[in-house]
């Protein structure tokens, strides 16, 4: 009887949960970084390089270029907690590469070799100029990419808590990132494209919302996902319940291409790319940041182990720095990120 009454309790209260998040769904809730951004004079654009089609925000030219890379699942929207700050001091870049956001580009092109080849394009005709970079968690691996194989476009590079070495075939293997890409890999083979993939992951990764929040609430958001996607229809979706990132998360899912992370799966995304070869040919100022990392039952959570992280460092020339905060740390610690950001690069 206990057992059933608990049962019955939980489907109220996620009933009641559902109906509270579809009135506020309906009521068109917008994340505040939208006026953040706007207020600071930034405008998104498009912009057609070679075979891809960039999406993009940029700021007010207050300073030297600043190109920001987001991290994987995400999109430019997740760095909105900064870029007003870091647009009084640099012309900001904020961009969408390939797989994510509103950037178009062909399946065959999401690798870390050609989507190198799309940014350093992006660089040399809409910046104009060397710019400095600052890329977290495949974001990284790309600014790594950048100041290692197009050195003369790149001034100086941010690598915010980069999944070099960890996203390595076999390596990957054993780390939790790899548990979403396995989903990636398993929706790829449905044939389903990308749409509806935000709803199908949410309902496979319960574990990830019980560590997040401390219960699964996987069917209140693919439920959510659905109401404002109905409600909202060609808008991000934006879910006012949930904890900043895995709203910013679920935002990212909602235009990522699920290819994309069957690639590093596979091991096909870093194929031709060696990590350390090119981490060795690095010679502009460099700054690596460590974010919080666990080992659990031998499986790596977190972007780099301490051995991973002591290698980027030896290899590239990189100044260390070990930052407690989350894989994110742009959207943890705010001011920390665009002080670090500031104090770095003007000073390169």
């Amino acid at each position: 009887m206990r057992k059933r009454n608990a049962v019955i309790a939980g489907v109220c209260v996620a009933g009641v949960v559902i109906g509270l998040a579809g009135v506020i769904i309906f009521r068109g809730f917008r994340d505040p970084g939208h006026k953040m951004v706007s207020k600071a004079g930034f405008v998104e654009k498009q912009v057609r390089i070679g075979e891809a089609m960039f999406n993009y925000a940029e700021g007010p030219d207050n300073g030297p270029p600043l190109l920001l890379l987001h991290a994987q699942h995400m999109d430019w929207f997740s760095y909105t907690r900064v870029m007003p700050r870091l647009s009084q001091s640099f012309h900001v870049y904020a961009l969408d590469y390939h797989g994510h956001g509103k950037t178009a580009v062909s399946v065959d092109r999401m690798n870390a070799n050609d989507m190198g080849e799309d940014l350093s394009l992006f660089i040399s005709e809409v910046a104009g100029e060397p710019v400095f970079v600052s890329g977290n968690s495949s974001g990284g691996i790309m600014a790594a990419w950048l100041a290692a194989n197009s050195p003369s476009l790149v001034r100086a590079v941010v690598l915010e808590d980069p999944s070099l070495f960890s996203s390595e075939y076999p390596r990957i293997l054993d780390t939790v990132a790899d548990k979403s890409f396995a989903i990636c890999s398993r929706y790829v083979d449905l044939g389903e494209g990308k749409g509806g993939f935000a709803e199908y992951w949410a309902g496979a990764v319960s574990d990830f919302f019980v560590k997040q929040v401390g219960f699964d609430i996987s069917p209140v958001l693919v439920s959510s996902i659905n109401v404002y996607r109905k409600a909202n229809p060609g808008e991000p979706v934006e879910i006012v319940f949930l904890p900043e990132i895995i709203r910013l998360m679920i935002r990212g899912m909602c235009y990522y291409d699920p290819a994309f992370g069957a690639g590093f799966h596979d091991g096909s995304w870093n194929q031709g790319f060696d990590h350390a070869e090119a981490l060795e040919r690095i010679s502009c100022p460099a700054l690596l940041l460590h974010a919080n990392f666990e080992i659990e039952d031998g499986m790596l959570n977190g972007a780099l182990s301490q051995e991973e992280a002591d290698r980027i460092a030896a290899l590239s020339g990189a100044e260390y720095r070990r930052v407690d905060a989350g894989h994110v740390i742009h959207l943890e610690k705010p001011d920390l990120f665009a002080e670090t950001l500031e104090g770095f690069f003007l000073d390169a």
